[in-house]
């Protein structure tokens, strides 16, 4: 384990796709989705376990989750628990922590990872990540990992690959020092690296079916699952020549960041900032940017159905969390109810059912993208 090797969590989302289990005050990144014991957060911070130490991982998420993070996570030190007086989507999110991790730490290592994806494969996961930080360490490169594709999924973007593997004569690049908190220093000439991370050609918005298929069959090309890997100076820099105007905010705030008054600072001036993703802000404008191609059973648990197919299913294609519910002559299903709520189903095909807190939801799973509005239906 590397002493200079971070973990970025963001866990700041509503997961309003998984009502009625996951609702605003208790989104589903907090919640014990698949059944373990853990809740997916847990199971995040527990992948990286040989990669760093507690003390190097970084919660991004909103104020109104502060206490269910440390109540979840007890050896997170309180300054590594960074807290959104309001959603602006994940480039001003990622700046605050880099900032923040640079004034102090400013040979970090980092991998950026959603709060709310699950790894079925943990072995192949830490080798492709510790592959990626290795990669990153001495380098001004920014890494994104490219799920290999299965199917031809219309729920995700893609990452398009240019023919061939990275050259590995990459020229070292002046970095430039971040509000006076480190000097000015020249990266060492990049190690060598397997063939396997490739360069980024371009970014895919989701497809439509006819074009998703065109992707799979046509090659070259990933999952944008969310995931990146950075050395702290390189996204920082990346953001001063991309978004100069996010990174002087982040600036201005430097002087306040491990002080008593950071979070009413931030309260005030976080809302400020530009929403705008990390994608648009960086990913779509540098010319620094690799893929490391992965396959160790990734998904990123968007919505029952994706949850569904990373359950164990019974001959009939039923999926069940806990042991509340008993299924007579149903296939196709996936029920998540409490342990203390007996429930007997017959009959259904392929259909969602989900209790939570009292609120029972029956969904057709070919109806499961309007699984909000019906949660937005209890509120009229």
């Amino acid at each position: 384990m590397k002493n200079n090797n971070h973990l970025v969590i963001m866990a700041g989302g509503v997961g309003s796709r998984f009502w009625p289990m996951s609702t605003p005050e208790t989104p589903k990144q907090f919640i014990d989705v698949l059944g373990v014991g853990k809740s997916l957060l847990q199971l995040t911070v527990e992948r990286f376990d040989d990669i760093c130490p507690i003390s190097n991982v970084w919660v991004v998420t909103s104020k109104r989750y502060r206490d269910i993070v440390m109540e979840q996570l007890p050896g997170l030190p309180e300054e590594n628990l960074l807290l959104e007086p309001c959603m602006r989507n994940t480039a001003p999110c990622i700046a605050y922590v880099a900032w923040k991790i640079a004034k102090r730490f400013p040979d970090a290592n980092i991998v950026v990872s959603p709060s709310d994806h699950i790894v079925i494969d943990g072995a192949e996961f830490k080798r492709v990540i510790e592959q990626g930080l290795r990669f990153t360490e001495n380098q001004d490169v920014i890494l994104t990992l490219g799920m290999m594709p299965t199917r031809p999924e219309t729920g995700y973007g893609y990452i398009k690959a240019e023919n061939g593997t990275i050259e590995t004569s990459l020229e070292a690049n002046p970095m430039l020092p971040l509000g006076g908190y480190w000097d000015v220093n020249l990266i060492p000439e990049p190690q060598e690296v397997k063939n396997d991370i490739l360069k980024v050609e371009s970014f895919k918005e989701k497809p439509n079916l006819a074009t998703a298929e065109r992707y799979l069959n046509e090659g070259g090309y990933y999952w944008n699952a969310g995931i990146f890997v950075w050395n702290v100076k390189s996204i920082c820099k990346a953001l001063r020549e991309h978004q100069p105007e996010l990174a002087e905010q982040f600036d201005s705030l430097l002087p306040v960041m491990y002080e008593v008054e950071e979070q009413r600072v931030i309260d005030e001036k976080f809302p400020e900032c530009k929403a705008i993703s990390i994608d648009y802000a960086v990913m779509e404008h540098a010319d620094n940017i690799y893929v490391l191609p992965a396959d160790f059973g990734w998904s990123d648990l968007g919505t029952w159905g994706s949850l569904q197919t990373q359950l164990p299913r019974d001959e009939y294609g039923n999926a069940v969390v806990g042991d509340a519910a008993k299924l007579i002559e149903c296939e196709d299903c996936i029920v998540h109810v409490a342990q203390d709520k007996s429930m007997v189903l017959q009959g259904l095909k392929g259909y969602i059912v989900a209790e939570h807190n009292g609120v029972l939801m029956v969904c057709r799973l070919q109806d499961e993208q309007r699984i909000k509005s019906f949660s937005e239906s209890l509120k009229k």
